[in-house]
């Protein structure tokens, strides 16, 4: 006897071969969409490439063109009114779209070692226009992490400050909290090298990030900025509870808080209420040219 195994059922009911014939068209409908968003991803990856190889490209001849120019933001203490200095920001001039905000180049710069030739120049114009103005008003400068990583930061603000001549403490340099807790071997000689030099230092973003109150210990930190976005919530919700509580673990901890962002006159009031110390933003003054501010600095 021979035994012949069944075969393979085929699909052949009308149905199941209309089905089939369903399926077929549409995957044959999606390959050319799939292969357009493809296509579509690929260009916009090489555009993005090709727009930091210019920039970049352009933020070294700007170095050497002076194309780089400092803008200037005052601090000012929320209970006298007075100005206690301004934060030196950077821009890029460019021929055909004018000054560049520093967002739109600086995350560009930082992907190389270029933030620390950069960081460099900012340093050196930011004491030399801050050593004119009168008294002890500070000019304050935020770092970023490369460029203390790079081991040349301490060097560089030696010189700067011989050669201007600005005082170490009307200097403040803004760090961010992952500084705070980086073991990177450069990164802690830096910051104790600042601590050395009698600069002061700020913390950036404060209320928003992972820094515990006790990494803030390990520097003698003198600010606290504000996160904007905790200013830009202050009236939802539980905004004012949230940024009270931050101005008294900053008043424990024996800092100033400033707030960032500032806007109007409904934040200045909630701020000034609840006991924050300082504010920067809009409400207050728009970044202004190193000739504007010293003109604003000056006494009388």
């Amino acid at each position: 006897m021979t035994s012949t195994a069944p075969m393979p059922h085929a699909s052949n009911s009308p149905a199941e071969l209309l089905a089939d014939r369903q399926a077929d068209t549409q995957v044959n409908a999606q390959t050319p969409a799939a292969h357009t968003a493809r296509e579509l991803r690929q260009r916009t990856a090489r555009r993005e490439v090709t727009e930091r190889r210019r920039t970049t490209q352009h933020l070294r001849q700007a170095l050497v063109t002076g194309g780089l120019k400092l803008h200037y933001q005052p601090l000012v203490s929320l209970q006298s009114g007075f100005i206690r200095g301004a934060e030196a920001i950077v821009r890029l001039q460019h021929s055909r779209r004018g000054l560049i905000a520093a967002a739109n180049f600086m995350p560009i710069a930082e992907r190389s070692d270029l933030i620390t030739d950069i960081g460099g120049w900012m340093l050196h114009q930011a004491c030399t226009e801050a050593a004119a103005w009168p008294g002890t008003l500070s000019v304050a400068l935020n770092l970023s992490q490369r460029h203390v990583q790079s081991g040349r930061l301490v060097r560089q603000l030696l010189e700067c400050l011989s050669a201007s001549g600005l005082s170490p403490d009307r200097l403040e340099l803004e760090l961010s909290e992952a500084m705070l807790i980086d073991d990177n071997d450069d990164t802690v000689f830096s910051l104790k090298a600042l601590q050395g030099l009698g600069v002061r230092m700020a913390l950036n973003n404060f209320g928003t990030g992972y820094a515990s109150l006790s990494a803030l210990k390990r520097l003698p930190i003198t600010t606290l900025r504000l996160d904007r976005t905790l200013i830009h919530n202050l009236d939802e919700g539980t905004g004012t509870a949230i940024v009270q509580a931050a101005i008294n673990a900053g008043h424990a901890l024996g800092c100033a808080v400033l707030a960032d962002g500032v806007e109007c006159e409904s934040q200045f009031q909630r701020l000034t209420e609840i006991g924050c110390d300082e504010g920067q933003g809009p409400y207050f003054n728009q970044p202004i040219t190193a000739a504007e501010i010293a003109a604003m600095l000056a006494p009388g």
